[in-house]
């Protein structure tokens, strides 16, 4: 059975997001790192658009999501893969263009199986505990269980259910 999103904090820069879906571990790396993958899911709230998803997948590659809010409003954000193994971890950095995080953050991405299941950790580190209470403040908890919830669903629909 797949368990709603947990966020817990860790010291005073980081968020820890955990999630165990049903599906295969390599299944959720895909969904997690596939254009096609991700604009099925990280679609954002209600009313937006995922208007430009592109990752180079690979250790110095970069990603750039682009969505478009009901008003016609942009938001863009990108970073750099830093670390790759696939389909068990990745690192990369995050900044949005318009940096409402204070400063760039650092993301890892782990991906362990428990018997068909795989529990998603994703750790994501700000550069300081104000950044970080900050993004707190915004509706970041809620938009990212959504979007898992969507995730868990499109997962369903590759394995038959």
């Amino acid at each position: 059975m797949a368990s709603k999103m947990k966020l817990t904090l860790v010291g005073d820069r980081e968020i820890l997001i955990t999630r165990t879906f049903n599906a295969p571990l390599a299944l959720v790396f895909e969904a997690n790192t596939k254009p096609e993958l991700l604009k099925r899911w990280m679609t954002g709230p209600p009313g937006w658009s995922f208007e430009v998803c592109e990752v180079d997948l690979r250790v110095g590659g970069s990603y750039r999501y682009v969505w478009r809010g009901p008003d016609g409003v942009l938001m863009g954000m990108g970073g750099v893969i830093m670390e790759m193994d696939p389909p068990r971890r990745m690192v990369s950095t995050a900044l949005f263009d318009t940096d409402w995080t204070g400063g760039e953050t650092i993301g890892t991405l782990t991906l362990t199986e428990l018997g068909g299941q795989t529990l998603l950790t994703n750790s994501i580190v700000y550069q300081t505990a104000a950044a970080r209470d900050g993004a707190l403040k915004t509706p970041m908890e809620q938009g990212m269980a959504a979007g898992y919830d969507r995730l868990e669903n499109l997962l369903g629909t590759y394995q038959g259910h």
